[in-house]
């Protein structure tokens, strides 16, 4: 189904809307034509709708918020749920899709609404903003040619580090990029196991709070890292590791 097509069926778009993945200012880290876009939508299928109030109301919605239409897609949302969502773009209504930080359907769950729009011929358009996967990956001086997202790691320690040890071993063989992430909670468990498990030769990046002005950025070897007493503590990061 080409777009004139789904004009003429009546159709609205799905307009995949970038948020801040801290607590900036939209303007700080959302373009100015996007922001645009987004005062001009009424309908969001959001991954929590507190958050997305928040962000829209800082976004220049403040006082408009009560006109506002929102749907929760997280990873609670049962597939029958979403199934239902197809009739939100009749009319022509065009729908913003919304993450709880960065880029929807990046690591989030609001994939399966891109997936159902794509079933039923409804077009896509991404809009440009911050993703803490990307800006990691260009500040840690590991290979950008290659690259892997591999989500996150087991949370058992035995599991963890034997999933470490398998990537390393993959980067080293092919000296692709491997990224991944940690809950905040436990992040410097994961910094931990990454030091009694890999090589000292390894390169890790530590990519916490991207974005905002405390933000720490750091790649050093395995060996290097141990001579540190980094403590990352409970804030967003990405671990990137180049064998």
């Amino acid at each position: 189904m080409t777009t004139t097509e789904n004009q003429i069926a009546g159709k609205g778009r799905l307009l995949l809307i970038p948020s801040p993945i801290g607590d900036n200012e939209p303007s700080e880290v959302i373009p100015a034509p996007v922001l645009e876009i987004l005062r001009g939508i009424t309908v969001f299928v959001v991954e929590e709708v507190r958050t997305a109030r928040r962000y829209l109301s800082r976004a220049g919605l403040k006082g408009h918020i009560e006109a506002l239409e929102f749907h929760e897609l997280n990873e609670h949302t049962r597939p029958e749920e979403i199934d239902q969502y197809i009739g939100l773009f009749d009319g022509g209504n065009d729908v913003g899709l919304i993450s709880e930080a960065g880029l929807p359907a990046v690591a989030d769950p609001g994939a399966r609404l891109v997936e159902l729009a794509h079933r039923h011929g409804i077009q896509v358009v991404p809009f440009t903003g911050p993703s803490s996967l990307m800006l990691a990956l260009m500040a840690s001086g590991l290979n950008g040619q290659s690259f892997a997202f591999c989500g996150y790691l087991p949370a058992k320690p035995d599991e963890r580090k034997a999933r470490l040890k398998s990537l390393e071993k993959h980067s080293a063989n092919t000296g692709q990029t491997q990224i991944f992430i940690e809950t905040p909670y436990r992040n410097d468990a994961m910094l931990k196991d990454i030091l009694s498990c890999c090589h000292d030769s390894t390169r890790i990046c530590i990519a916490a709070d991207v974005t905002m002005p405390d933000a720490f950025i750091r790649t050093l070897t395995v060996g290097q890292w141990k001579r540190t007493d980094t403590v990352i503590g409970k804030r967003p990061a990405v671990f990137l590791m180049q064998g």
